[in-house]
């Protein structure tokens, strides 16, 4: 099905999410977990927009079940960043709303801008070491556990927890 999804069968395509919606779901929840309170953005409609990239024009190669799910997650993270730059643009000045100086929380994260920094960081990183980014990806926006993470990775699960550590302290000093 995942072959035929690849090749534009809109009813594979539809049987795949079918068959794997609990665990998006899943993946979607945690995610909006994260997100700032009165996001605009429900989990449904991100897995919906995640579906929509994977099945667009530019589908990306499913090679197994593990790597649909990280590609999956990337997807939703990508929805993420990008409505979080949408909203980022908002308070540069498009829609500018008026408040009252006694309303505002000084020193407050904007954790809009915490997800973008982030998704740069995570780039950058993917440019000096595919692998340890990929690590990322699966386990803090897929929430796979170190072994599912090697599993789909084909890697050993030390390994995995090697790259997780390496790319946890080089994305803290990117972002510090």
């Amino acid at each position: 099905m995942l072959n035929r999804m690849k090749e534009g069968d809109r009813q594979a395509g539809e049987a795949v999410v079918a068959r794997v919606y609990d665990e998006l779901h899943r993946i979607a929840s945690r995610e909006m977990r994260r997100e700032r309170p009165g996001n605009t953005l429900q989990t449904t409609a991100l897995i919906h927009e995640a579906y929509l990239r994977m099945a667009g024009e530019r589908a990306p190669e499913i090679q197994n079940r593990g790597h649909f799910f990280a590609i999956a997650g990337q997807q939703m993270r990508r929805v993420l960043v990008d409505h979080a730059r949408a909203a980022a643009s908002q308070k540069r000045g498009g829609g500018a709303i008026p408040l009252d100086l006694d309303s505002v929380r000084v020193g407050a994260g904007d954790p809009d801008a915490q997800l973008v920094r982030l998704d740069d960081a995570l780039k950058d990183l993917e440019r000096l070491d595919p692998r340890p980014a990929k690590v990322v990806e699966l386990k803090y926006f897929g929430g796979y556990s170190d072994r599912e993470v090697a599993e789909a990775l084909n890697l050993s699960v030390a390994m995995v927890r090697r790259d997780w550590e390496f790319a946890r302290s080089w994305l803290f000093a990117q972002m510090s």
